[in-house]
């Protein structure tokens, strides 16, 4: 089964965010998530320790640059997605988990700044494709997006589109109920109403379609 990585070399572009929607989203859907939190902020974990995990979900936590690719390895089983959260720095931790992901999303949000140091995380998956010999399938997806997009974003978006770079669609919105997981733990399903809860559920599992879509049609290319 699949192993999609989250990273981002910008603080604050919602890895950890996009982690928890989209493992809680598949879970949801019938997949078993295993999220691997190699974050040194420990996010994930954080998120873990305010509520009971939702069914099908396990966290793993302490993940070295001497465990991780093991670590992969013993939970990329039938039946399983791992879900890798890294840390937001170029380091051997972050290329070894690239190098095992049949997925990398990019979180970036709709900013200059944001766009100009997302790029960093293209040029690594780049540099991995090289040393691997291989494609590796990658994607950025915008965060804490307004629902009237900012001609900012129109132009990022289109710059990205002209070089390549697929971009998931929907982007995540800007909403109370996605920032609050990390206050409540759980998931959208179980956490206290926040805002405009049927659209924040509504958006995070349109996102998920969206990239399970992209892990299929992989397997059907392969």
């Amino acid at each position: 089964m699949p192993v999609i990585v989250i990273g981002s070399p910008k603080g604050g572009a919602g890895k950890s965010t996009t982690a928890v929607l989209l493992g809680t989203e598949l879970a949801n859907a019938g997949a078993n998530v295993t999220f691997l939190d190699c974050d040194p902020n420990g996010s994930l974990t954080l998120w873990s320790d305010r509520a009971p995990v939702p069914d099908r979900v396990t966290v793993i936590s302490e993940i070295t640059e001497a465990s991780i690719i093991k670590t992969i390895r013993a939970h990329d089983e039938d039946g399983n997605v791992v879900i890798v959260d890294l840390e937001g720095v170029a380091s051997r931790l972050v290329s070894r988990a690239i190098s095992q992901a049949d997925l990398v999303i990019t979180p970036m949000r709709a900013t200059t700044l944001d766009a100009t140091i997302g790029v960093r995380a293209l040029s690594l998956i780049a540099e991995e494709e090289e040393a691997l010999g291989r494609e590796i399938p990658h994607a950025v997806v915008f965060t804490m997006t307004r629902a009237i997009r900012s001609k900012q974003h129109k132009g990022i978006e289109s710059s990205l589109k002209q070089q390549g770079v697929d971009v998931i669609e929907p982007p995540l919105m800007e909403r109370a109920a996605f920032s609050a997981l990390f206050e409540f733990g759980g998931d959208l399903r179980s956490m206290p109403a926040q805002g405009r809860m049927d659209s924040a559920l509504e958006n995070a599992s349109a996102f998920a379609q969206a990239v399970y879509k992209r892990l299929t049609a992989q397997e059907v290319a392969a």
